[in-house]
């Protein structure tokens, strides 16, 4: 590698001088780049000898935009199958945040103080969960772009590494699904279960959402072949999303067994008998026996009986979405005793909602568990040790 004065002279008779290094990359390919002062020149001849010797040396005349790169990433995102919400979400990132303010920016010059800086631009006018959401798009665009060779380092990796180590986590962050606020109390679930009885239609599907800790998609894609009366339970076997496709679980834990109190079993083999039929064999479909949209099960169901049990916010709309139902059958299995159960150990619940891990069951439900007296229970603990 060298660094050399390079000079010639212009038509209109003035001297024209520049400072080019000249050096071989990983490849075997000679390279030449020019800076106007020998300063620049020699700190990139540095930076490059270094990257060579890793073997990470991408030349600009190799490079792409990240706006070329987002592309690619969302052609692969394509052609993997990914869901088409997800998709449509890596789409939303890329148009709204990551082009506007990157695309133009060459990939090998994207570096960690670049997407520090980006981050930063994003907070100005974004919550913090959006920022989180896009600069995860961002590192997988990355990542995708390293697998093809098209970029040295994924530059937000390392924007995470150098995250303070005392930085809350994201169950902090996002804080603790509250009772009255996120999950509706025992007095109001009770007064849902009893304006449901004016409701019919509803109250078959909203039981049983309630009752098993379904997700909406769960509940729009159950079958009637998938419920067992005999044993009473039902099993997930496959989710209806908010495009009206029949697809597998979120994930392998999605599939599951979950046990059914009695009354939902007869509540729900009544309904069997004036339940709409169609070809799909569904338990809760509408009025032609298809899969039932999200909103009008919220708007024109949930939320109309939330209004008529005055389970309501202080400007008189429905209180709860649907998935505040899954979080209340999440806290009622945890904390059964009040009724005269057991509550159910940490992970028969996160086997019953179907996550992933039990740490997400735990961070979500985690403080619902009922809590003893940690103190006489120490001091019954010690006064038996010491004797």
């Amino acid at each position: 590698m060298s660094v050399r004065k390079r000079t010639w002279r212009n038509r209109d008779g003035s001297q024209g001088e520049a400072w080019v290094v000249n050096y071989t990359d990983q490849g075997g390919s000679r390279r030449l780049k020019s800076f106007d002062r020998k300063k620049d020149a020699d700190a990139f001849a540095g930076a490059v000898s270094v990257d060579i010797r890793a073997g990470i040396h991408i030349p600009d005349r190799d490079s792409i935009t990240v706006a070329e790169a987002a592309k690619l990433w969302l052609a692969s995102a394509d052609a993997a199958g990914l869901e088409r919400s997800t998709r449509e979400q890596y789409r939303r990132h890329v148009n709204l945040h990551i082009a506007p303010l990157l695309g133009s920016v060459k990939l090998n010059q994207l570096t960690v103080p670049a997407a520090r800086a980006f981050e930063d631009r994003l907070r100005r006018d974004r919550s913090p969960a959006m920022v989180r959401k896009i600069l995860t798009s961002l590192g997988s665009m990355l990542a995708d772009a390293q697998e093809r060779g098209l970029v040295a380092q994924n530059v937000v990796r390392g924007l995470r590494l150098r995250r303070p180590a005392n930085k809350p986590s994201d169950a902090r962050t996002k804080g603790r699904l509250k009772i009255g606020v996120d999950i509706p109390t025992p007095d109001e679930a009770r007064a849902i279960v009893a304006a449901l009885n004016a409701y019919p239609r509803w109250r078959p599907m909203l039981l049983t959402a309630m009752f098993t800790g379904l997700r909406s998609s769960e509940l729009r894609g159950l079958r009637w072949s998938d419920i067992d009366f005999k044993a009473g339970e039902l099993h997930v076997h496959q989710r209806a999303d908010r495009y009206y496709r029949i697809g597998p679980p979120k994930s392998a834990a999605g599939e599951r067994t979950v046990p059914l109190p009695p009354t939902l079993i007869k509540i729900l083999r009544e309904w069997k008998l004036a339940c709409p039929k169609g070809e799909l064999d569904l338990a809760f479909p509408n009025t032609l026996g298809r899969i039932m949209d999200y909103n009008f099960i919220t708007i024109r169901g949930l939320g109309v009986v939330e209004i008529a049990a005055g389970v309501v916010t202080k400007s008189g709309k429905a209180k709860y979405n649907l998935h505040a139902m899954r979080h209340f059958y999440a806290s009622w299995c945890i904390n059964r005793r009040v009724d005269g159960g057991l509550e159910l150990p940490l992970k028969v619940v996160q086997a019953r909602l179907g996550h992933a891990s039990i740490r997400m069951t735990a961070d979500r439900y985690g403080h619902l568990f009922p809590r003893g007296d940690d103190g006489a229970e120490m001091a019954a603990a010690e006064k038996a040790f010491l004797s």
